[in-house]
């Protein structure tokens, strides 16, 4: 197995028209910072996107051999019986946290806490990601319409339905793998790559109707060749321009990204220069990249 090294990522996904990422407690409005206007996105979401994309695409839904930990079950895989608490999904792997790790790539990338039949263990997610937020003010926007149904039998009118969604978003998600973390989840190097696939991928697969028009614009992933050596916060050092207010951009051909803060930082570090992976959508406009330093 080859040793993971510390590795920083920075993905970029925007959405149209849509509700990124809902607060139960407000409505299921979009999260906004109140103070700065962000879109606020959390790393649940997006770990859910991940987990969902592996489990219904990449074969990880055979329980006992590729398999998502954190998923519905249901008792005697009945739903009628109810839905599975954590120790009974234990249960399933005999409550043996070494099982569990063989089987379930989620734990391997994002830790958890493992509820056994008497006590519980945690692993530390060697993957880990902040909050997600949007590189620019957002507009919230409020919609009203008709439903299919009338409240009660006999009603003269339907009722109504009501939803709030942004127009557009760009969202940064930074994130970082911890080597020291990633020795007590047995994470592999193929499970950095599954992860790369399911974040690209995954994020093009959110297709229900409050999440259409998701769509991946940018993945970077620096892996530094000495232990726990990291920049740290790179969605701090990218900035979009546009020639229009932050609240009017609608597509990703409103602005364009500025990488130059990010190249210079590359750079300075010399011999400990990262090796880096580059993902970027075609439609992406990024400036001030340097020569080679993305390729």
């Amino acid at each position: 197995m080859n040793k993971i090294k510390r590795t920083e990522i920075l993905f970029l996904y925007d959405v149209q028209n849509a509700n990124p990422n809902g607060d139960p407690m407000d409505e299921n409005k979009p999260r906004i910072d109140e103070e700065s206007g962000l879109n606020i996105v959390t790393d649940v979401r997006l770990k859910r996107t991940v987990r969902d994309y592996m489990f219904n695409y990449m074969g990880y839904n055979q329980e006992g051999v590729k398999d998502i930990f954190v998923r519905q079950t249901f008792v005697d895989n009945d739903p009628e019986k109810g839905i599975n608490d954590g120790k009974e999904r234990a249960k399933h792997y005999k409550n043996n946290p070494n099982l569990i790790l063989d089987a379930c790539i989620d734990v391997r990338l994002f830790g958890g806490v493992i509820p056994l039949e008497k006590s519980s263990i945690t692993f530390t997610g060697p993957v880990q990601f902040k909050m997600g937020h949007s590189l620019h003010k957002v507009k919230l926007m409020y919609i009203k319409g008709t439903g299919a149904f009338a409240s009660k039998a006999g009603a003269h009118q339907q009722t109504f339905r009501e939803e709030y969604i942004l127009p557009y978003s760009l969202i940064a998600f930074y994130g970082i793998i911890n080597e020291n973390a990633a020795v007590h989840t047995n994470l592999s190097q193929e499970d950095i790559e599954v992860l790369k696939e399911a974040l690209w991928n995954g994020t093009k697969q959110l297709i229900t109707r409050s999440k259409m028009e998701h769509c991946p614009r940018m993945l970077l992933m620096l892996e530094h060749s000495s232990s726990n050596l990291f920049i740290g916060e790179l969605d701090k050092y990218i900035k979009l321009i546009s020639n229009l207010k932050d609240e009017e951009i609608r597509t990703v051909d409103d602005y364009q990204i500025d990488m130059k803060e990010l190249k210079n930082i590359i750079e300075k570090m010399g011999d400990n220069k990262p090796k880096i992976y580059f993902k970027p959508d075609p439609n992406l406009k990024l400036i001030n990249m340097g020569e080679n330093i993305f390729i």
